[in-house]
């Protein structure tokens, strides 16, 4: 596994990790961020980890840009090697309920025909795993997880709705996820979940963060 550093303009470093959605992967990715946030080091703004990337925004009014890269560079080259067995063990798990099918998920039945199997095995399968929490992203607090069952795997609706529900848990490829919002969208939904996924109230707001497992359970 290599690590390389490529510049976002003159305020982002980004450290890029394999080219693959892997939970390997994305565990050494999250241990780099948060290595770096416990780092606190001078100028920087935030860390934000996804798939298989970190990118670390600076202000570069205050930080020592060669140092910088140097600390990442060097901390890249070790996490890609020495990421603990804890990192690949995610420290929180949350257990999310879900309705499924009806009206709270119109596409189980076509998930189900694509799959040659009932809507209680979809369900079934889709409540098996531990999913992990790869990253977030396109809404605040909607978490890409996985993997899923690679029998449920559908790519995305060829025609987006206009309008999804808040809560409503979804698939598409090997990722399943929530809507914790009403948004347009084209996963396929399945069920609905009463669980808040974001709130500005909250801190932090976004209930899921990379690196958590979800468990999802009939409800």
């Amino acid at each position: 596994m290599t690590a390389r550093i490529v510049e976002a303009g003159d305020t982002a470093l980004v450290v890029e990790l394999d080219a693959r959605i892997d939970v390997e992967v994305n565990a050494r990715a999250v241990a780099l961020a948060e290595w770096v946030q416990a780092a606190r080091l001078p100028g920087v703004l935030d860390i934000v980890p996804t798939f298989r990337t970190v990118a670390v925004y600076f202000d570069p009014l205050e930080v020592d840009l060669p140092r910088l890269r140097s600390l990442l560079e060097e901390r890249g080259q070790m996490g890609v090697r020495h990421v603990s067995d804890p990192h690949l063990t995610p420290a929180v798990e949350h257990v999310i309920s879900v309705q499924y099918g009806g009206a709270e998920g119109p596409d189980l039945a076509d998930v189900a025909h694509a799959a040659g199997i009932s809507e209680d095995e979809v369900v079934a399968r889709h409540t098996a795993p531990s999913y992990r929490v790869f990253m977030l992203g396109f809404l605040p607090g909607f978490a890409y997880m996985g993997p899923l069952d690679s029998t449920l795997a559908r790519p995305r609706r060829a025609t987006p709705r206009a309008r999804v529900p808040t809560g409503s848990v979804a698939i598409a490829g090997r990722l399943t996820g929530i809507y914790p919002m009403e948004s347009p969208g084209g996963w396929h939904i399945i069920g609905r979940t009463a669980s808040a996924l974001f709130d500005v109230q909250s801190r932090p707001p976004a209930l899921l963060k990379a690196g958590d497992a979800v468990r999802f359970s009939i409800g």
